[in-house]
């Protein structure tokens, strides 16, 4: 049976790891006592303190989230093959405002998919998991929202949010193509449309749509 409450997921953490009171949780995920409180009153554990602890402490992510399995990623190598398929988090973020330039693809870690899921929203080998840095595609995409990008649809539809390149400059923006223009737009209306013409255009590159998101809630 599955047990994806903070208290059997607590219990799960501190058996395998040195971890054994919600102080220091908190201090290992650089948050507040007060956030752990939420979270156990609350019963589901986010998705991202699964997968930093999971990969600090080299414990299976499905198993720390679920209790099925084995607490070691090799013990699981197999039959999590057949089932999951692995997505990697990079560190780049996606800026939903003035731009980012945190533009590193270094792999972060790792979430899992099940294989049936994620089939019918692309191939997995293309897809990557980045996180949003912003408030610009509120409420649509808020900051610290971790999306999936499909980076082979890089072809803009109307009213499909992707992740550009613009320069050294990453942003999730929906996307409006023009002739001889590209526009990007922020669900914020705060945020004025972005017009790129003329040269501009040799600079900006489409990474990919943005086809699933998840949110920690607080």
């Amino acid at each position: 049976m599955q047990a994806k409450d903070f208290d059997s997921f607590f219990e799960r953490l501190k058996e395998h790891t040195d971890i054994s009171t919600q102080a220091q949780l908190a201090r290992e995920l650089g948050v507040g006592r007060a956030a752990v409180s939420l979270v156990k009153k609350k019963g589901a554990v986010p998705p991202r303190w699964i997968l930093e602890l999971s990969v600090r402490y080299n414990l299976d992510s499905t198993w720390l989230e679920s209790g099925l399995g084995s607490p070691r990623p090799e013990v699981n190598a197999v039959e999590f093959a057949d089932e999951f398929s692995r997505i990697p988090k990079v560190a780049a973020r996606l800026s939903a405002g003035g731009g980012s330039f945190e533009t590193g693809g270094e792999i972060e870690g790792f979430y899992a998919f099940r294989k049936d899921w994620i089939g019918g929203k692309g191939n997995p080998s293309d897809m990557v998991l980045m996180e949003v840095y912003g408030n610009s595609m509120e409420p649509e995409l808020k900051e610290g929202d971790i999306v999936l990008l499909d980076q082979s649809r890089k072809d803009i539809l109307a009213g499909g949010i992707y992740a550009v390149g613009v320069e050294d400059t990453v942003m999730v923006k929906r996307v409006e193509k023009r002739p001889g223009q590209v526009v990007l737009h922020s669900d914020n209306k705060d945020y004025a449309p972005i017009y790129l013409g003329g040269d501009e255009l040799e600079n900006v590159r489409v990474l990919g749509q943005v086809v699933w998101v998840s949110r920690e809630y607080h």
